[in-house]
């Protein structure tokens, strides 16, 4: 079960509320999810697990992750900052590509 969100305003309560969903959904260590964490060799998780992250963000945060988006995330910063600059929380992130952006703006209109 995804932690509630009613606390979640800005970018780093973001952060944080993936990564009690990664400690309590994945039993991994909240020492290793730190922000420069790779997702799949730091933090351990396989390509099925991140997508079950991603589904229960956007399920939790009404948002939408456009194909590709394991493509332009790697890290958990780079995801926090992707699902909340989605969420209107952040800037748009620079590492992102500009078609990744476009897809993400045309199905979530909060992007800031």
């Amino acid at each position: 079960m995804a932690p509630p969100v009613d606390d979640v305003r800005n970018w780093m309560n973001m952060f944080r509320w993936i990564v009690k969903l990664i400690r309590d959904d994945y039993e991994i260590d909240e020492a290793v999810l730190t922000r420069t964490a790779v997702l799949e060799s730091d933090c351990g998780l396989a390509i099925e697990q991140i997508e079950a992250v991603l589904d229960t963000i956007a399920t939790s945060f009404a948002l939408h992750f456009p194909p590709g988006t394991l493509d332009e995330i790697v890290k958990l910063e780079e995801l926090c900052m992707v699902a909340s600059w989605m969420k209107g929380l952040y800037k748009r992130p620079p590492f992102i590509s500009e078609g990744y952006e476009a897809q993400c703006r045309v199905l979530n209109p909060g992007c800031g």
